[in-house]
């Protein structure tokens, strides 16, 4: 369960518009990347998630300014929706629903859905560029160019020791993230057909389990409040 809880986390970190003509340190990068997501109202796109072996295949929506849902193709039917304060998971293979409530200063995840989520990231990881400045090629067989930002932890609590964000200069998207949890598994998130501002309405971000499906409260934590 980790790679896709990982997942709700660093999916909607990949689409923020930054004029690189300004930005001189990776520092101002991040800074950009805060100012400009502020002005994202919805976005939807093809994502993948590779963990060891395992391969998924999705698309993720996200509407300003919590709401994130990944319906996912393989595993056919599986969904991660988030909504700001709860947190609900369809695991189709056991036909369970997982839900939690959310304390937003308990689950740092989730703030990483807003502008202040991402001066959040940039206040607990060091960013700095992995090559400089300068794009260099997605892949050693792709001709496709990145800016590549790495940011290390400040805090031992983080959930990632560190995650590299590969930005498009084209687009000034983020087509890839890449993440090393602090239990050594690398985790990789690519971004494609990326559409923005297209008007996602509220109701997409409503979920009705599949009929007989068993439900699971607080599955990660109790809630205390």
């Amino acid at each position: 369960m980790k790679s896709w809880f990982f997942a709700l986390g660093l999916a909607v970190l990949f689409v923020f518009p930054a004029d690189s003509q300004e930005i001189v340190t990776a520092d101002r990068f991040m800074q950009a990347l805060s100012d400009h997501y502020g002005t994202i109202r919805d976005y939807e796109a093809h994502i993948s998630v590779r963990s060891g072996n395992t391969v998924m295949h999705g698309t993720v929506s996200y509407l300003a300014p919590s709401s994130l849902r990944i319906d996912f193709t393989q595993p056919a039917t599986q969904v991660i929706l988030f909504t700001g304060n709860s947190l609900t998971v369809f695991l189709p293979d056991l036909r369970v629903v997982l839900n939690q409530n959310v304390d937003q200063n308990r689950f740092a995840a989730a703030n990483l859905a807003t502008a202040e989520g991402l001066t959040l990231l940039r206040r607990n990881y060091i960013p700095t560029f992995v090559t400089g400045p300068d794009p260099v090629n997605l892949d050693a067989n792709s001709q496709e160019q990145v800016v590549r930002i790495r940011l290390t932890r400040r805090l031992v609590s983080e959930g990632f020791r560190e995650i590299i964000l590969n930005v498009n200069p084209a687009t000034n998207m983020i087509r890839r993230i890449e993440g090393t949890t602090i239990a050594g598994v690398n985790v990789q998130f690519d971004f494609t057909n990326i559409r923005v501002n297209q008007g996602i309405p509220e109701m997409r971000f409503v979920y009705t389990p599949p009929a007989g499906a068993s439900t699971i409260h607080n599955f990660m934590f109790r809630d205390t409040n």
